[in-house]
């Protein structure tokens, strides 16, 4: 009686011994383990370029390796459900995206009394009255209400203009006239004094 178990061994064993389905088996198993390094080096790279620490690129690495060749799908579906879901250059992409738009939005000026968009030279808001520029008295051209000096000429306007002008031309004291001598000499105090009533009968009389 043929034994169905030892002939389909023998068969078995028979196919395997073939040069042909060994040398097939060797390359399905060389293939198997390059595309297990080349996973390991992609979940490196990939996670590399996802995270900023430099510890986790190793550790996806590792995952992969754990799976060994034959169960390596596997490590590849776990990395991919754990990784990070986006890249640090689709992230730094979003931020300059997002700085972008508010520095447009922030350079569109509106009015701090009705929130209405307004032309960068007005003075004045024609909707709420709301004063938005001045003009500088120096060059006459606008500067913002919040500037301490012009951009334009430099003026300050916290120095009041008395002070300036003083600052920009100094007040010289006025020159001392020189004191004329007197010429006629004091003359004595008799002589200087009119004769009295009495002295002059006194005189007559002798």
């Amino acid at each position: 009686m043929i034994d169905p178990v030892g002939a389909l061994g023998g068969a078995i064993g028979t196919f395997f011994a073939n040069a042909v389905v060994q040398m097939i088996l060797y390359a399905t198993f060389g293939y198997m383990i390059l595309l297990w390094i080349v996973a390991a080096y992609w979940a490196f790279r990939d996670m590399r370029d996802r995270t900023e620490n430099p510890a986790l690129p190793f550790l996806a690495t590792g995952l992969i390796i754990l799976f060994l060749p034959f169960f390596f799908p596997l490590g590849v579906i776990v990395y991919r459900v754990v990784r990070p879901p986006e890249r640090l250059g689709d992230v730094y992409e979003r931020n300059l995206a997002e700085e972008a738009l508010l520095a447009e939005v922030e350079a569109v000026k509106t009015c701090h009394g009705c929130d209405r968009r307004v032309n960068n030279e007005w003075i004045i808001c024609p909707w709420c009255r709301q004063r938005l520029n001045r003009v500088c008295p120096n060059c006459d051209r606008l500067v913002g209400l919040d500037w301490s000096l012009c951009a334009w000429c430099g003026r300050d306007f916290e120095i009041p203009t008395v002070q300036r002008v003083t600052d920009a031309q100094p007040i010289q004291p006025p020159a001392l006239e020189p004191k004329v001598g007197r010429s006629v000499r004091a003359r004595p105090a008799a002589e200087s004094l009119p004769a009295s009533p009495s002295s002059a009968a006194n005189g007559q009389a002798t």
